[in-house]
């Protein structure tokens, strides 16, 4: 594309050293970018882009994108922020695809990847292709295989690149998760939303946004974009969905659901049972019962949430019961990777839902067992959930053993004493330390019988482990099947 036409609609303070060159693509790497592409220059938590764009130029980068002018003689766009206009560059460069999309999407602090999981399936079942975007990766149906994965919302080049493959692939719905991050960072500017699914509110990522207030209004970002002719689906149990509720353009459709208070969409006698739960959906003036292979009540508000998602696109109740009644858990989340003794698997990696998951398997363990939890907290990331989650564990938790969750160049020891200064007594018997997480998850067999359920929390799909100077493979599924034989 010609940078002229490249930049048409930029806001640029000034332009420097104009030249009208083809650009063959967006670049904010040094280290991957390709020739004749134009290389933006971003600011981030760590490092300038600023810095590395000599070395951009040298390795085939044609122009900048930058917010000062620099001394490189290629063409320069100055911009105020670096961080906004890389998302209009990337509209422009891949022509816009969400103007020709129904683009759908799912924040909250957790459940977005189980909905977007859920609304794809549901899609499907009525015969309508639905891509999805997300923490896994993304793909085009649920047949495929997971592609890309680095952030929960790609960066916005990869975002744009991403939905015009979708189009290109003929396919017209998408669902995708979007972080807080991503609404900050710009991520899904010029993404025009036709609906947008609010989970729920709870600590999280308080490192990066430093309140709940500052959190809330991230997330709020996706809601206060919707026009008139777009919908929104709301968790109106959650504390923050009558605040949510008010930024809301009065002329979008919304659906409200819930268990506790009066809302559009509810479920009525939630019945957990070993292989599932059980409850009735109750819209407008019709009542259906569903019965899902899938465990606790954040599964009932996962459900919720899509099932609020597809019948605002039209889908019938029925259809909708059709897809959920065969849909298995998602990789790592509730999932249950060995039988004897019962060990599940679990992203959960916030008070909130550590809390989730664990009455979940309470519900699953027998009388006889003892629930045991296996976790830890993530280094560099917000240290005021730690003494929290400590908490919580205890309580309803009959073990727990305390170990390292990605620690990055924190001290993994520092990080276990956060926690531990969360809980109300440490009685060795029934409280275990072991930094090394593989060492952990091999304590687990010795203090476990096979009556007992383990619940592994924090990692769930991730297969790797971040270290202060490296990064490891690390799979919570393989060092079961290692230790437990399954």
């Amino acid at each position: 594309m010609d940078l002229s036409k490249l930049i048409k609609n930029i806001d640029a303070l000034e332009v420097l050293n104009f030249k009208d060159i083809d650009i063959k693509g967006i670049s904010y790497n040094s280290n991957t970018i390709n020739s004749h592409e134009i290389f933006v220059c971003l600011k981030g938590e760590h490092v300038d882009g600023h810095n590395f764009a000599q070395s951009a130029f040298e390795k085939g980068a044609v122009a900048l994108m930058c917010e000062r002018p620099l001394n490189i003689e290629i063409p320069q766009i100055i911009v105020k922020s670096t961080q906004e206009s890389i998302a209009d560059l990337a509209a422009a460069f891949y022509h816009n695809p969400t103007q020709s999309l129904n683009l759908m999407g799912v924040t909250g602090t957790n459940g977005k990847t189980t909905v977007a999981h859920l609304v794809q399936k549901i899609f499907e079942q009525n015969n309508k292709k639905c891509a999805l975007i997300g923490t896994l990766g993304y793909k085009i149906t649920s047949c495929d295989d997971y592609l890309e994965a680095k952030h929960t919302t790609p960066q916005a080049p990869q975002m744009q690149e991403t939905l015009q493959k979708i189009l290109k692939a003929d396919v017209l719905n998408v669902i995708t998760e979007v972080s807080s991050h991503a609404l900050e960072q710009f991520r899904v500017k010029n993404c025009n939303f036709s609906l947008a699914i609010f989970t729920n509110l709870t600590q999280d990522h308080l490192d990066y946004h430093i309140t709940m207030e500052n959190y809330f209004n991230a997330k709020a970002k996706l809601f206060k974009g919707l026009g008139a002719d777009c919908g929104a689906v709301v968790n109106n149990d959650d504390k923050y969905a009558k605040k949510l509720l008010d930024v809301i353009n009065p002329d979008v459709q919304v659906i409200t659901y819930g268990v506790k208070n009066k809302s559009d969409l509810m479920a009525k006698n939630v019945e957990f049972m070993a292989d599932g739960v059980k409850f009735d959906v109750c819209y407008k003036e019709k009542t259906l019962n569903f019965k899902l292979h899938l465990n606790g009540m954040f599964s009932v508000y996962n459900c919720l949430a899509a099932i609020g998602a597809a019948l605002y696109n039209g889908i019938e109740l029925e259809v909708i019961k059709e897809a959920l009644e065969v849909t298995k858990s998602v990789a790592g989340r509730f999932e249950i990777v060995n039988a004897n003794p019962m060990v599940i698997v679990d992203y959960a990696h916030t008070p909130d839902g550590l809390e989730n998951i664990l009455r979940a398997a309470r519900e699953l363990t027998p009388k006889e067992g003892n629930l045991i939890c296996l976790f830890g907290c993530g280094g560099n990331r917000d240290c005021t959930k730690r003494p929290k989650m400590g908490k919580i564990a205890q309580q309803l938790c009959d073990k727990i053993v305390i170990t390292s969750d990605n620690p990055r160049s924190e001290d993994p020891q520092q990080i276990i004493t956060d926690i531990l200064s969360g809980l109300a007594l440490i009685n060795p018997k029934t409280v275990f330390v072991e930094p090394d997480r593989a060492l952990a998850i091999k304590l687990l067999k010795d203090i476990s019988c096979e009556n007992d359920v383990l619940v592994l929390a924090g990692k769930g799909h991730e297969n790797y482990q971040i270290l202060a100077d490296k990064t490891v493979h690390f799979d919570d599924r393989e060092e079961v099947a290692k230790v437990f034989g399954e």
